[in-house]
């Protein structure tokens, strides 16, 4: 390929006409897979809407509501997405890391953008993620599949092409671009296309560009020959307008404008999958799985629809030669008079028919589609199924949530991926000062911050408090360090649950110097929202009459160890929330007579 864009061209032909053959009788086309999925998930025939005689044909949707339910099932949201510490002298800026993630989550909307992810890894079983720098902020974006070309089965490690589209207006905003390739390529606007060519619309003031990242050689940005064996992570934006055939090259000729061409620190886009499939980019997803399924039970209400038409008419025969080749159906509608022969009555045709065989075809192939996408009938209708005990269906939802708890986990794990290598050092790059943050904390956050800092605010008062005075020629005298704690805590308590929070003491210490590697350090917890309510509640009830009736509980070990073990399956609650009050020595009464004091006085 001389130039990126013969590159573009060449994988957009074979995206769109090449087949993937993944084993001997298995083939692959990606490109007709997604088109496929978007024309189920809108309830459209491949075949077109009418049959061979121009009858309508019914669309019976069966995709829709198990794409829900696989929606409902794997969903996350920005608040059970947590940063724990795995080492002691991480607890702060494990803490501190927790605050910049919830300020930029809430900045980028990326409780949106764990939605729009949800919803179409449920529809395709893979999804396309892009994370991008721009001005000072990181932006994430879900990329739909058909504005996308990328190689079918090795996605990472191919150039991935995205499609653009915008107004002339638009383009001239983008100072960045080549201004005089910009302005040549203006006067070619064309309409909106699909991947293949087919218009979107028949507005024809659009540009179509093409965003490229990969490793390609980097003479595609120097124009050099001696760098086509050096491949370096860059981007253009390229495109290009038809022109006339050329016969000698038996192929059309081409006017090519790029816009922008240059390096990149790495790719900006991160495929994921509910579930991975060898062999393919693509999962399959809650659609696919139901492309025969859908196909039959349309097949079905089809059959069923043609049997109530042919029910709902009165067609009438009759032994008269004079009716020959006539429509007797269009005379009785148009209200033509009809002449009949002597001894030849017309009598009425029975064309009733039994349907039971065909709506229970059709049951079939829906209950089918059912078992493949792991969906019981009381996730799919809502409702017990008739004579079935309770605890049989909840088994049964029990059985049926646990495939989705292996796509939840590996959407855990995806966005575990996308914080160690896109946000959180981008993060980093925000914290090179020393400034104090501020933040609204959580009852455990501040009450992990609270006794840490507390002890450490109180030595380095006592600690001061002796530089001072010995500076001063005096002698020094430590402090009662727990009157200095509790100073601390009453300065605090008017805080509310706000708190300060500097690198260090060193004022040319920064955080980002405290950071370094940090996004490699902490676990990256994803709480689990498929839970039994009822159940927890019982348990955390349970356990506070525990609690409520013999205070002194915690204080033995076995007892302990099991308490905690229970709180940690309900997963709602951690055994470290739970403050452990410490034994109070009680006065006998001869302690009292003899004038001793308690251990607190």
């Amino acid at each position: 390929m001389d130039n990126i864009c013969s590159i573009v061209r060449e994988q957009e032909s074979q995206y769109t006409n090449g087949t993937t053959t993944i084993s001997k009788y298995v083939d692959f086309n990606m490109y007709e897979t997604i088109n496929t999925i978007d024309a189920y998930i809108n309830s459209v025939h491949l075949s077109g809407s009418a049959d061979a005689i121009g009858r309508e044909k019914p669309f019976f949707n069966i995709v829709i509501a198990a794409r829900n339910i696989w929606f409902r099932a794997t969903d996350i949201d920005r608040k059970d997405i947590k940063l724990t510490s795995t080492k002691s002298n991480q607890v702060i800026l494990t803490l501190v890391a927790n605050i910049l993630l919830k300020n930029w989550m809430k900045k980028a909307n990326f409780g949106a953008f764990l939605n729009d992810w949800g919803r179409g890894l449920a529809t395709y079983g893979s999804y396309v993620v892009k994370f991008v720098e721009k001005d000072g902020d990181l932006f994430c974006n879900c990329i739909p599949w058909n504005r996308l070309i990328s190689d079918v089965i090795d996605f990472e490690s191919n150039v991935k092409i995205e499609i653009l589209e915008f107004t002339p207006a638009q383009l001239r905003k983008k100072k960045d671009y080549d201004q005089e390739a910009l302005e040549n390529l203006l006067s070619a606007t064309q309409s909106r296309k699909q991947i293949g060519g087919q218009n979107k619309d028949n507005k024809d003031n659009y540009i179509k560009l093409y965003e490229v990242h990969g490793e390609l050689p980097l003479s595609l940005i120097t124009d050099k020959e001696s760098d086509d064996e050096i491949y370096v992570q860059q981007m253009h934006v390229v495109s290009f307008v038809k022109g006339d055939y050329d016969r000698s090259a038996r192929t059309y000729a081409y006017d090519d404008y790029t816009l922008y061409k240059g390096k990149e620190k790495k790719d900006p886009y991160f495929i994921t999958h509910l579930i991975k499939e060898d062999g393919r980019a693509l999962s399959i997803g809650s659609v696919e799985n139901l492309f025969q399924a859908q196909w039959m039970t349309n097949h079905s209400m089809k059959l069923q629809k043609d049997v109530l038409d042919l029910a709902s008419l009165m067609i009438m025969q009759t032994a008269d030669g004079t009716y020959a080749g006539r429509n007797v159906l269009e005379d009785l509608i148009t209200g033509n008079i009809l002449v009949h022969a002597d001894n030849s009555p017309i009598t009425q045709v029975n064309n009733q028919h039994d349907i039971t065989q065909i709506v229970t075809f059709g049951q079939l192939w829906q209950s089918q589609g059912r078992e493949l996408n792991g969906i019981s009938e009381a996730m799919a209708t809502g409702e017990v199924k008739a004579g079935a005990a309770w605890r049989q269906t909840e088994a049964l939802l029990q059985e049926s949530h646990s495939l989705f708890e292996v796509m939840k986990e590996n959407k855990g794990l995806a966005i575990e991926e996308m914080l160690r290598n896109y946000i959180i050092p981008f993060l980093k790059t925000k914290m090179d000062t020393s400034d104090e943050i501020t933040a609204i904390l959580e009852d455990n956050d501040l009450a992990q911050f609270d006794s840490m800092y507390v002890p450490n605010e109180a030595i380095r008062r006592d600690n001061k408090q002796v530089i001072d005075t010995v500076l001063s020629g005096q002698v020094a005298q430590n402090m009662d360090r727990n009157m200095l704690e509790q100073d601390v805590r009453q300065e605090l308590s008017t805080l509310g649950n706000q708190r300060y929070i500097r690198p260090s003491d060193i004022p040319d210490k920064t955080w980002k110097e405290l950071m370094k590697d940090f996004e490699w350090e902490p676990d990256i917890n994803i709480k689990d929202e498929a839970m039994d309510t009822q159940a927890v509640l019982t348990t955390l009830s349970t356990t506070l009459q525990t609690i409520a009736r013999n205070p002194m509980v915690l204080q033995d070990p076995t007892a302990k160890t099991l308490f905690n073990k229970i709180l940690e399956t309900t997963g709602q609650i951690s055994p470290v929330e739970i403050p452990v009050s410490k034994p109070q020595l009680q006065m006998s009464p001869a302690m009292v007579a003899a004038g001793q004091k308690t251990p607190t006085q």
